[in-house]
């Protein structure tokens, strides 16, 4: 019977897959920058995502809050345990939001804010891996409260997750170069997104692989049957996006990549939902478990029905505005 817990659920896990998605790839912009070739390349790479970047960091805080007011306790466990990569993440999204402002006004020094913001957005994104990794891995949890060590998080899996992050968000930017750039250097992101692709790719498969060893209870989601029948459809359309995803790339057809690879998150998120539900902590704690009071949820419930159509609305707006290819005359100055 899906409640109030799952509804708040399905809207944190809607707000984290947004996040993932559009600061995904004005991450993935970031680190692309020493890879490109001119100071001019790399001004037509920042004015593409100038007019979203620090739009999309809203859906961050409505997960992160959303969290701490719908499932405290969840919360009260996941922040102690993540401490170090959540704030090394924090960290570098505010270096690398000055970098972004400072590289326009502070010209003399701008090869220093270039490196800041490939910098800034490496180890935000990486650290978002790693974050990832060591939930999914699992959280050592006694009673209601966190009881493993300050370092329980730097597993090896973590830390592929995290390096599987990097190439993913390589291959959100490189492949939103791609829809909005032209000429020189729309071809060396196409470049750029062809080996983001295997990467990413290859760490598809590997940590696919490797997540059902983590519990036999996620093994046994994926592996037995009947169960199998149901998730069949992930592996299945993910086969499919990464074959369009490749097509694209290879054939050079702009509009096709960035959707294949949002397709490839989506379905890749999909997949981490099936492991892990009905935790919100996984193996530990479940999301009924660690819910607010109903009378709270929904009171909040009734204030996220208004406030998000009003996000989604004019983030729509946003991004409809600035469609189609960035012109080099133009852009943020």
């Amino acid at each position: 019977m899906i409640g109030l817990p799952e509804i708040w659920a399905g809207l944190l896990a809607l707000a984290i897959f947004i996040y993932i998605v559009l600061d995904g790839f004005d991450l993935g912009v970031g680190l692309s920058f020493p890879f490109l070739k001119t100071d001019q390349d790399r001004n037509v790479a920042m004015n593409s995502v100038a007019p979203v970047w620090d739009g999309n960091e809203t859906w961050l805080i409505l997960g992160g809050g959303g969290l701490f007011a719908a499932f405290p306790l969840a919360y009260s466990i996941v922040m102690p345990a993540l401490y170090a990569p959540f704030i090394a993440m924090i960290l570098a999204l505010v270096f690398r939001g000055v970098a972004f402002e400072y590289r326009w006004r502070d010209v003399a020094h701008q090869k220093i804010w270039d490196r800041a913001f490939f910098f800034g957005s490496l180890l935000a994104t990486f650290s978002q891996g790693v974050v990832l990794g060591a939930f999914v891995q699992g959280i050592e949890v006694e009673g209601r409260a966190y009881a493993g060590g300050w370092f329980d998080w730097f597993t090896p899996f973590s830390l592929a997750c995290g390096v599987a992050l990097t190439a993913g968000y390589g291959l959100l930017g490189s492949t939103w170069l791609v829809m909005k750039t032209e000429g020189e250097l729309r071809d060396q992101a196409y470049r750029l997104a062809r080996l983001a692709a295997l990467a990413t790719l290859g760490f598809i498969g590997l940590v696919s692989l490797w997540t059902p060893f983590l519990s036999p209870d996620i093994a046994e989601r994926w592996f037995t049957f009947p169960r199998l029948l149901y998730v069949l459809p992930v592996p299945t359309l993910t086969a499919l996006a990464a074959a369009i995803l490749l097509w694209g790339l290879w054939s050079k057809k702009d509009w096709a990549p960035f959707p294949s690879a949002i397709a490839l998150f989506g379905l890749c998120f999909g997949g981490l939902g099936i492991g892990i539900a009905p935790y919100v902590v996984p193996r530990a704690i479940t999301i009924r478990e660690a819910a607010a009071p109903d009378s709270s949820l929904m009171f909040m419930l009734v204030g996220a029905l208004i406030l998000l159509p009003m996000i989604l609305a004019y983030t729509a707006y946003a991004y409809w505005v600035f469609r189609g290819k960035v012109d080099p005359a133009e852009g943020y100055h």
